[in-house]
């Protein structure tokens, strides 16, 4: 079954109501150049409300590695996901200096995208339309083409990710803005979005 990661979570209670619908992995945000950054202590104190079965992803987007290695330690993190221009010689560091499996952004714009995905250094790929939360899909076709595990993203929501899962079969999808309202984490949107997951 096709697992759930909710990004973005800022809030006690968005990370309550992520538990509570199963989430299997929940992003938040470690660069603080984005609207829903989030502290690594603030993070550490959050986890409390993380059940076992669920995966805290901190995301960075092309941080220096002492940011990324310090971070990770004081938020607890379960792994780090790179959302930026991150080479594989960045990514072997970073999986050195944390013993944290790595998460690595791809944007797929060509064949040749999916080629750096599948030949990537990270523990799993993660195929995004842009630098995140920008609610915007990207040509599905191409991730046909990816044959290992990744993790879907971009302009995901309740109405179109059981397609996306019916259609792809990827490992798992990721959503942030596409179960906002007004920017605010929605109770409604987060739980339809894992119904149509659940159902394919």
């Amino acid at each position: 079954m096709t697992k759930i990661k909710f990004c973005g979570l800022r809030r006690e209670e968005d990370v309550r109501l992520a538990a509570s619908l199963g989430a299997d992995f929940m992003g938040f945000i470690l660069t603080d150049r984005f609207k829903r950054y989030v502290a690594p202590e603030e993070v550490a104190r959050l986890k409390e409300y993380v059940p076992s079965f669920s995966k805290t992803v901190g995301v960075f987007v092309d941080e220096p590695e002492d940011y990324v290695v310090s971070s990770s330690k004081a938020a607890k993190l379960d792994m780090i996901q790179l959302h930026g221009s991150e080479d594989d010689a960045y990514i072997a560091d970073i999986k050195a200096k944390t013993g944290l499996p790595v998460i690595k952004m791809i944007k797929p714009l060509s064949g040749n995208d999916i080629i750096s995905a599948r030949q990537s250094a990270a523990d799993l790929i993660l195929l995004d339309s842009g630098a995140g939360g920008t609610g915007k899909t990207f040509d599905w076709s191409l991730a046909k083409d990816l044959d290992r595990d990744y993790i879907l993203a971009g302009g995901l929501t309740p109405d179109n990710v059981g397609d996306a899962v019916e259609r792809l079969k990827p490992f798992a999808v990721d959503v942030s803005s596409g179960v906002e309202t007004e920017g605010i984490k929605d109770f409604s949107k987060m739980k339809a979005f894992a119904a149509e997951v659940r159902k394919i």
